[in-house]
């Protein structure tokens, strides 16, 4: 069931999500050469406290970090680690928070001295699938529509969609009805309404789609060791059409 939230319920995750976005831009900003991602996790651990929120990670279902960090062929759930970020990777960094009995979700792909072409167009393809996804969240309009218009933006630069992880609804919990892939047909799937809440996240590859779980548990990469990059935003449906909960630019 996919769960409509009332004016209320939105102001709150406004909230969540500003606090979301401001985590995450901080965190970016952070990211540099020599840079263990254990250090920008307490870093984060801090921040998120200053705000009076929590982690939305930490401890789900056992999760052991406060934000998820994942580097070149890691797709989503990196864990932080004594690793150090060096030039020439992307580090994508996933951050979830919990305030207000509301979670905001957000991602970013962060770039560290990338010089090759292909990972940069591989980073600024992902973020143009966001953003197509996002226009479609409108009233009136199917998941798949969305769904859809995420992979045309990726198919169209010659990279791939994962597969096997998608976005979801968020509201107060991390995870909502419905499960939003990142490929779909047009005109399927659910009828957008106002009020609906979902985290919209693009995962893509430079190879192919395939991906695998570590060892750990938890980290996912790229069957090839390709590169992959994330971007999400927590969106809500509204009247007028979407509006990014999690973006303070």
């Amino acid at each position: 069931m996919i769960i409509i939230k009332n004016r209320d319920e939105i102001q709150r995750m406004r909230e969540s999500g500003r606090i979301a976005a401001c985590v995450r831009d901080k965190l970016a900003g952070w990211v540099a050469p020599g840079v263990t991602t254990r250090e920008l996790d307490r870093e984060a651990a801090a921040l998120i406290e200053s705000f009076g929120a929590k982690s939305a990670f930490l401890g789900y279902h056992g999760y052991p970090g406060n934000v998820c960090i994942s580097i070149d062929s890691e797709v989503v759930h990196g864990i932080p680690g004594d690793r150090r970020i060096e030039i020439g990777q992307i580090v994508s960094l996933d951050v979830g928070v919990v305030f207000g009995g509301f979670v905001g979700d957000t991602a970013t792909t962060v770039m560290v001295g990338v010089t090759d072409p292909e990972v940069i167009r591989l980073v600024r393809s992902t973020e143009m699938a966001l953003a197509a996804g996002v226009a479609v969240a409108c009233p009136g309009k199917r998941l798949g529509d969305l769904s859809h218009a995420i992979e045309d933006v990726v198919i169209r630069a010659g990279f791939s969609v994962v597969r096997d992880f998608v976005g979801h609804g968020i509201g107060r919990k991390m995870h909502e009805d419905p499960q939003i892939p990142n490929y779909g047909t047009p005109g399927r799937g659910p009828k957008l309404k106002v009020g609906m809440t979902f985290a919209i996240e693009p995962m893509v590859n430079m190879g192919g789609s395939s991906v695998e779980v570590l060892a750990d548990g938890w980290t996912v990469r790229t069957l090839d060791q390709k590169p992959s990059a994330h971007f999400e935003h927590t969106v809500a449906i509204g009247q007028d059409g979407p509006e990014i909960l999690t973006d303070i630019t």
